[in-house]
């Protein structure tokens, strides 16, 4: 037991460059990832909440199709999302490895997820707000960008900050097959080399990361809340 500790503490296995590669690696695939979640997500949201709560012909139908879908991609393992992904991720990005291989099934990962959030903090607005801006004759697009976003964004900031969390562990399953990363320096040089020293350093930049993410995150939702 002290031998393994002595091991894993010693870092005499880590090389920064590994590590920095690595962490820049997470941190693209992280964010890019989540600007693409928030737009797909919002824009998802959106059309749950608008068609949930208008009754009609279309509106029905609109809803049942879009939450059967976000309800498939959220209930998918992200471990199996990325295998029956490969054939559209090779034709889309040309490739299935690295950090753009692992891109699409990030992203398609993680805005059904988000949507759901999204849905969640457009329900928390008040009613009286929305149904005061359409008694004045407000149109959709209007009531959107004028009422609806601005009056859910601290819920919509704060709902991204969890999706980027989950993104953070996506992306290290992601490294285990191939995309590169901290989760890939975790697994293919800690694990595998029997170097736990590595798999420690890769873990608590992975902590870091994800810490920065709820501080920040949360900054900018209290900061938006008290405009």
């Amino acid at each position: 037991m002290i031998e393994a500790l002595k091991e894993m503490f010693s870092f005499e296995h880590v090389k920064l460059d590994a590590v920095w590669q690595a962490t820049y690696e997470t941190l693209i695939m992280t964010s890019v990832a989540t600007v693409f979640a928030f737009v797909i997500g919002v824009i998802l949201g959106l059309i749950l909440f608008l068609s949930s709560r208008k009754k009609g012909r279309t509106n029905g139908p609109v809803y049942g199709a879009t939450s059967f879908v976000v309800n498939l991609f959220r209930a998918i393992p992200f471990i199996i999302l990325i295998i029956l992904l490969m054939p559209f991720t090779k034709v889309l990005m040309g490739t299935i490895m690295g950090v753009w291989g692992a891109m699409p099934a990030l992203i398609i990962g993680s805005a059904p997820f988000y949507a759901r959030l999204a849905e969640i903090a457009l329900k928390e607005i008040d009613k009286g707000v929305i149904e005061a801006a359409e008694s004045m004759g407000i149109r959709t697009l209007e009531l959107i960008y004028k009422v609806l976003i601005p009056e859910s964004l601290p819920a919509l900031v704060s709902g991204i900050t969890v999706t980027a969390i989950m993104l953070v562990g996506s992306t290290a399953i992601a490294g285990v097959i191939g995309a590169g990363g901290l989760g890939s320096l975790a697994y293919m040089v800690g694990f595998t080399r029997n170097q736990p020293d590595v798999t420690l350093v890769a873990t608590i930049v992975i902590l870091i990361i994800v810490f920065a993410i709820q501080i920040i995150g949360d900054s900018v939702a209290k900061a938006i809340d008290k405009r």
